[in-house]
């Protein structure tokens, strides 16, 4: 037991020794041997400059990891983050794909109208036009700062800005709403939703205006095999308004118009037209409503 002791005691001394030995570290030029510097280190001197050095890369490395992207290539590391972030963005992606297809069933809605494919009457009830994505764009808060803006961007570029119609819900009764007549002339047929036959037909002389029955702004202008030239507007209080077989239409998507401005000339245009006429129709919170209850035409 003894003899261990003093062989570890020994070792240990041994150690010690060697930590305190001097040694010399000479640098010399090469070509003419000439002493150039000099410098008097100990093995414990060495240590403690490596771990010195060691501990500060491992620093460095530690505030790089944290405060830096490069913690994202460590596996495991950034994966609480990562996952966080990725279920933003398929919540985003959901809302998005839910936004789309609000828009494609609204424009479905808005063809099949235009073309008159559609049932209003049949067994699975009534078909309702999605509206509703159009009654959220038209609601949403606006930031002033942001449309001031716009403003200023808009009038630098374009000139100074149109006159923007304020088309927000004012919840009124229809039969204390103003219609324009879109033209004045004689019903040629009525309304007949039991026969598909959504709105009326009002014949009126060649290169008659049609005008807006409202201030909106145009949601589609296009033309169809069925119904000719057709442009439709978008109305407040939730009402959208259509004219068919126009010869000529005079707007185009997304411009704003007024109460009685002109949107197209009177024609005789797609395959359910049998002569110069304008088929006008109005829908309701979706649902189409007899345009002469509303609209003087005389």
């Amino acid at each position: 037991m003894d003899e261990n002791n003093q062989t570890e005691g020994s070792r240990w001394e041994h150690w010690k020794e060697k930590l305190a030995t001097t040694y010399r570290l000479v640098i010399i030029n090469d070509d003419s041997f000439e002493e150039v510097n000099t410098t008097k280190l100990t093995l414990a001197n060495l240590y403690t400059i490596a771990s010195s050095i060691f501990v500060a890369l491992a620093f460095i490395v530690f505030l790089l990891i944290v405060f830096t992207p490069l913690k994202q290539f460590i596996p495991g590391y950034g994966d609480f983050d990562a996952q966080e972030k990725a279920a933003e963005l398929e919540q985003q992606i959901e809302g998005l794909e839910n936004q789309v297809a609000s828009y494609e069933a609204w424009a479905t809605g808005i063809r099949n109208i235009m073309v008159g494919n559609v049932d209003t009457t049949g067994e699975t009830g009534e078909q309702e036009m999605p509206i509703s994505v159009v009654d959220r764009a038209l609601n949403v808060d606006k930031v002033p700062e942001d449309e001031d803006l716009r403003a200023a961007i808009g009038e630098e570029l374009n000139g100074p800005a149109p006159t923007v119609v304020n088309l927000g819900v004012q919840n009124k009764p229809l039969e204390q709403l103003f219609f324009t007549p879109p033209v004045s002339g004689t019903m040629t047929l009525s309304f007949s939703p039991d026969e598909r036959h959504y709105g009326v037909d009002i014949a009126a002389p060649k290169n008659t205006p049609v005008k807006s029955v409202m201030s909106g702004f145009v949601i589609s202008s296009d033309w169809t095999l069925e119904t000719g030239n057709t442009i439709c507007i978008q109305h407040s209080d939730n009402l959208v308004s259509f004219y068919k077989h126009n010869s000529v239409l005079l707007k185009k998507v997304g411009e704003v118009v007024k109460a009685g401005e002109a949107i197209a000339i009177i024609g005789n245009t797609g395959d359910h037209s049998t002569g110069p006429h304008l088929h006008f129709e109005l829908w309701h919170k979706g649902k189409p409503i007899d345009p002469w209850d509303y609209v003087n035409f005389n």
